[in-house]
């Protein structure tokens, strides 16, 4: 049941919405148990990003003190056969009763269908939740979303012995140069994953854009070189020390792995994946962590599982198809 209490929405104001943005999102996620953690700093580089238009994509709702009780954002792929946007939403316990929700969705569907218009495109939400998380779930069932896909958190302890990487004949291990590499960098990643569910292509701007986080490291950003100089495989570390402080933890992520095509079967996934693993080792992190689509097609569960990592988190992806 829901009660008829009315908030105002508006546009993000920018600088000054970011800590009242963040402390809804983090009271969110102790309510919910989400295991995220949010900071005033990541925030920023994720509203600044090129692939985001914030006057349009983002929206917060207000109570009558002025207390942000509901956020949404929109990430919006510019190119493909269809609008396909994903909605993030969170909304304060104490509002959660409401029609809020309601309103939330509402606004997501209207952003998308009005460029779906302009475009001259389909159009598709998506929305994704954690498994347990029974009050967004019970939302997007609501608004007619059905569930797509599933997504583990898989983890692995660093203390076990790690095999050395073996890479093929004529390949090295290398890092990237950062910037200077961006647009090989680009072409190796979207070759890599061309044919995975739901992908959209990377873009050399928005990729410059995420190696400005204070985070990035060009040394755990690792590459294998082909004999002919060819970015052929990847895998990219990330050590958030800040997320590390607050969550009492001490894990690095396997942010993304992955071998472009005319590469594969050579045993070039695996060998990056351990070149990782000691990378986040050698750091001084006693687990490893990443992500990975439960039925990847090139495989990547399996080799996860054959080098120790287990499932210690199912998220869960949503879809609807929005009419013109």
């Amino acid at each position: 049941m829901t009660t008829q209490t009315t908030y105002a929405a508006r546009a993000y104001a920018g600088e000054a919405d970011l800590q009242p943005i963040c402390d809804l999102l983090n009271l969110c996620d102790a309510v919910d148990k989400l295991d995220d953690s949010y900071d005033v700093d990541a925030l920023r580089l994720e509203f600044t990003s090129p692939d985001l238009d914030p006057a349009q994509d983002l929206r917060l709702w207000e109570d009558g003190a002025g207390r942000i009780v509901g956020f949404g954002q929109l990430w919006i792929p510019q190119a493909g056969e269809a609008v396909d946007g994903f909605l993030y939403f969170r909304i304060h316990p104490d509002a959660r009763d409401t029609a809020l929700a309601d309103e939330i969705v509402a606004w997501g569907t209207a952003r998308l269908q009005r460029l779906g218009g302009e475009r001259g495109l389909p159009v598709k939400m998506r929305s994704g939740v954690r498994e347990h998380e029974i009050y967004n779930s019970a939302v997007l069932r609501r608004h007619g979303f059905s569930i797509v896909r599933y997504f583990f958190k898989m983890a692995r302890p660093l203390d076990e012995p790690i095999p050395e990487p073996q890479f093929p004949d004529g390949f090295t291990l290398q890092h990237t140069a950062g910037e200077a590499d961006a647009e090989r960098w680009v072409e190796m990643f979207n070759q890599s994953f061309i044919d995975h569910w739901n992908h959209h292509p990377q873009t050399v701007e928005g990729h410059r854009h995420w190696l400005t986080d204070p985070n990035y490291q060009p040394e755990g950003d690792l590459i294998a070189v082909a004999p002919d100089g060819t970015f052929a495989a990847f895998c990219f570390c990330l050590i958030n020390p800040e997320d590390n402080t607050r969550n009492n933890r001490n894990e690095g992520w396997i942010d993304v792995l992955g071998t472009r095509r005319g590469f594969r079967k050579i045993g070039l996934g695996r060998a990056m994946l351990l070149a990782g693993l000691h990378r986040l080792k050698d750091e001084g992190m006693d687990t490893a962590v990443l992500g990975v689509d439960a039925e990847n097609p090139t495989g990547a569960l399996r080799l996860y599982e054959s080098v120790g990592f287990t499932n210690v988190r199912t998220s869960v992806s949503y879809a609807k198809e929005l009419e013109d």
